[in-house]
């Protein structure tokens, strides 16, 4: 089956909403989505799905949400070095996962997607085929505990948070948190754009480390001041 992935960034510095009603319209804005998803593909008869990753900057607050396999991953600095004499390239950067992968193979998906009247086979797949257990769309899967609902993670921007990874299990697959930030650190040294820098680390997950899968990547640089 064909995956395809939507991964979305919106940076708002200057918009107050308090965490509570931001959760509730990500919650709504993922229903809303999977709704349109499941009508376009009844309507023209495929039964693919998506995963998805989606950051919102909302003043100094950071809210990531999730469902399936694909991941954001924040490059963190230690609070003692926070931004070592102004420069991102100086610190020693720690890689952060900051979404929680749905895969039905994981217990508490198991037991949520058998409450449903579904099963997870030997392989680990739901049903013996599908490996994510959310995701848009799979209107096939919907009645067996395919959901839409993401994981939410908040936290507050400080210069300690120098960029964020985002991307689909193509890349995660043949890459590890820990390797992806420190490509893109390297990279930044050298003092390539952040554009050149997602196409490095996409050209490396497939042609260098023979990704078979989806690969797309989105880099998210904060600029302190």
């Amino acid at each position: 089956m064909l995956r395809s992935i939507y991964i979305q960034m919106c940076f708002q510095p200057d918009y107050h909403l308090d965490v509570k009603t931001a959760k509730k319209a990500i919650l709504d804005g993922f229903r809303k989505t999977d709704e349109s998803v499941l009508q376009e593909s009844a309507a023209g008869g495929w039964q693919d799905g998506a995963t998805a990753v989606c950051v919102w900057i909302l003043g100094k607050t950071v809210f990531v949400a999730n469902v399936g396999d694909a991941k954001a991953v924040v490059a963190r600095s230690s609070p003692a070095e926070g931004l070592k004499n102004g420069s991102d390239e100086a610190c020693h950067l720690k890689a952060i996962v900051l979404t929680r992968e749905h895969k039905a193979i994981y217990a508490q998906e198991r037991a949520r997607i058998q409450k449903a009247g579904g099963n997870v086979s030997s392989n680990g797949r739901l049903q013996g085929r599908l490996e994510v257990s959310r995701a848009f769309g799979d209107r096939h899967f919907k009645k067996v505990g395919v959901v839409a609902t993401p994981d939410i993670h908040s936290f507050d921007l400080t210069e300690r948070e120098h960029f964020i990874i985002l991307g689909c299990d193509g890349l995660w697959g043949v890459i590890g948190p820990s390797d992806a930030v420190a490509f893109v650190q390297k990279l930044l040294k050298e003092g390539l754009p952040v554009s050149t820098i997602s196409r490095r680390l996409v050209k490396e997950a497939v042609r260098e480390r023979r990704c078979k899968d989806n690969c797309t990547v989105i880099i998210i640089m904060f600029r302190h001041k």
